[in-house]
């Protein structure tokens, strides 16, 4: 059996991933990334052909930097831009749909402050091209028709006929996830809108629409339609408060536009505004994550990066048991963790869906964090653990982003000479630097994930904190 990037070829998986949306891409990136052997299984022959979820949010950004897929990502996608509102066909005036247009340019903390539209479909291929590049696998048209788990694992069983075990299973299969209903898991939670909606990717007659604007039809009784632009494709993405999928008819309907100006609908899908949550994200062996955990209204692009920084956050956690001898223990901060971040998150999209709140830096989620979680453990110079590592440029013309990224955790000296414990330089890197302001005096403990895990004066405590993540008597625990 050969190896590749430190990942079986063959044999059992160590994770079982259910789903290829952007979700379970991300988590199997992660992981093999790490050296566990991860595989998905998607019952759909292909990547989901939609640009559904399509707005990237500064924070998401920061975390496919450090996956290596940044620069793909931000070459094939464009800040959003400016809304134009049409009446009786003509246009009215103008409306910030991301609330960031007046958000400024990158800074020494915020590399990416502002939102990046991008179809989802487009965000799947660049994850799964990555994924694929440094050997991970995605079984195609394969479902999973069901799965038993004991305390030393889990056994999937497959509907080609296969059974495969896997020491955990990671359920990324949506909103309407048959791992969650299997483990009797209930989602709780409200309808949004009553009213139903469409979503489709349309082409328009050349000259129809001009592509420098995000086009909104505002109708009587809080009726709407509206034509984006989508980045690197020469279509748009329609939604409509709507139950009708004859996508032309519906446009001609709420728009100037006539049936024959839509020239083709490539993908179209009806829903109905839900905010809802699971009532645990773990079941023993099998966890939720994405949609299959919470679901959330479009309303202020929130869904796809809460999702995929679930991944984020499961995957370093997972890696570190499987790697790293870590007390499977480790995994119940997931829920712990993101429960919190899903609730916010979905109240936020509820209130912008009913107008109640405007998109603007809550939705950008740079602020969102885990003070007071299971994980974060003291307090120096201007941070608390649990927040989110602030980047910055350094002497060398690096920047703190490039010491953080990779599958470890970093411990950070800034502007102190406090005596450091021996640690594993496979577990844990170590930097010092001088003063920097974000930051102020003190040592740092910087998770994979990007959040401050461990801060002190001095290095009291972080043997202890240390040794919850490998295996006793490594290195990195401070023996």
């Amino acid at each position: 059996m050969t190896e590749l990037n430190g990942v079986k070829e063959n044999g059992a998986p160590d994770v079982l991933v259910v789903g290829a949306g952007p979700t379970g891409l991300t988590l199997a990136l992660d992981l093999t990334r790490r050296g566990v052997h991860a595989l998905v299984v998607e019952r759909a022959d292909t990547l989901f052909p939609g640009s559904r979820g399509k707005g990237l949010q500064p924070r998401t950004l920061e975390l496919f930097d450090d996956l290596g897929v940044g620069d793909a990502v931000r070459e094939a996608s464009a800040h959003a831009p400016i809304g134009q509102i049409w009446q009786d066909g003509r246009p009215v005036g103008e409306h910030d749909m991301l609330g960031d247009s007046g958000v400024g340019g990158p800074t020494d903390t915020e590399p990416h402050p502002r939102a990046r539209l991008l179809p989802q479909w487009r965000t799947q291929e660049i994850l799964f091209e990555r994924l694929t590049g440094l050997g991970g696998r995605v079984r195609f048209g394969t479902a999973l028709t069901g799965f038993d788990q004991d305390p030393a694992g889990v056994s999937a069983y497959l509907s080609d006929g296969s059974t495969l075990r896997a020491a955990y299973l990671v359920a990324a299969d949506g909103g309407r996830s048959t791992v969650r209903k299997a483990l009797d898991i209930g989602m709780t939670g409200e309808a949004v809108d009553p009213a139903p909606m469409v979503v489709a990717d349309v082409r328009l007659r050349p000259g129809a629409l001009d592509r420098d604007h995000w086009h909104l039809f505002p109708g009587p009784d809080g009726g709407f339609a509206a034509l984006c632009p989508l980045p690197g494709t020469d279509e748009h993405q329609f939604v409509a408060r709507t139950e009708d999928l004859d996508i032309p008819a519906v446009v001609a309907d709420l728009t100037h536009l006539s049936a024959q100006d839509v020239t083709e609908v490539r993908w179209a899908s009806d829903f109905r505004p839900r905010a809802a949550m699971a009532d645990r994200f773990r079941a023993g062996r099998v966890l939720l994550a994405g949609d299959a955990a919470h679901v959330h209204s479009p309303a202020g692009g929130q869904g796809l990066n809460t999702s995929v920084q679930d991944a984020y956050n499961l995957g370093w956690k997972l890696g570190q048991v499987l790697r790293h001898g870590a007390d499977p223990a480790l995994l119940d901060t997931y829920e712990e963790e993101r429960r919190p971040v899903a609730a916010h998150v979905l109240g936020l999209s509820t209130r912008i869906h009913r107008g109640q709140e405007e998109r603007g830096g809550a939705t950008r989620q740079l602020g969102l964090g885990y003070r007071g979680g299971p994980l974060s453990q003291g307090a120096a110079g201007a941070l608390e653990a649990g927040d989110r590592a602030p980047d910055g440029p350094l002497p060398d013309g690096r920047r703190l982003f490039d010491l953080f990224r990779g599958p470890h955790f970093t411990l950070l000296a800034v502007g102190t000479d406090a005596e450091l414990p021996p640690v594993s330089t496979e577990f844990l890197h170590v930097h010092r630097i001088g003063a920097y302001e974000p930051y102020g005096k003190g040592l740092f403990l910087v998770r994979p994930d990007g959040y401050v895990g461990w801060a002190g004066e001095d290095a009291t405590g972080l043997p202890r904190y240390l040794a919850r993540l490998t295996r006793p008597g490594s290195p990195a625990a401070g023996s």
